[in-house]
């Protein structure tokens, strides 16, 4: 696979995640079911997938796996992510309405870390930045 390929690939599984999350978004905003709770222990969702999205759109703009910026925010976004698509959603009462975000979030957040893991080693090898 091309390194180019690669980018886009990293670039398509940010943007899934973008689209997840601004989804969820909207569903909390307009409070149709099933939707995430306004709250959690740790903090409101709102900011949280402000946060989130923000990390996953300057991952593509910086250039998700060509520099140490990229991949640590592309990292950021798939990990974010993971808080509402985890393994710990298989546990979830409204599981049965939410599957098929959470696999393909999953998916994606997966996809990410591989290639972002792939891009760190090749560049460590030939000693990029």
């Amino acid at each position: 696979m091309t390194i180019p390929a690669r980018t886009r690939h990293a670039q398509a599984g940010l943007a899934t995640l973008i689209i997840l999350q601004s989804v969820m978004l909207a569903a909390l905003f307009a409070q149709s079911a099933p939707h995430p709770p306004a709250t959690i222990p740790l903090f409101a969702i709102a900011p949280f997938l402000a946060t989130a999205l923000s990390a996953a759109i300057a991952a593509i703009i910086t250039g998700p796996l060509d520099t140490a910026t990229g991949r640590i925010l592309s990292l950021l976004a798939a990990l974010m992510a993971l808080l509402s698509y985890g393994p710990q959603k298989y546990l979830d009462a409204q599981f049965s309405l939410i599957w098929p975000a959470v696999i393909t979030g999953q998916i994606a957040a997966v996809a990410i870390m591989l290639l972002v893991g792939s891009a760190a080693l090749n560049r460590s090898k030939t000693g990029g930045a």
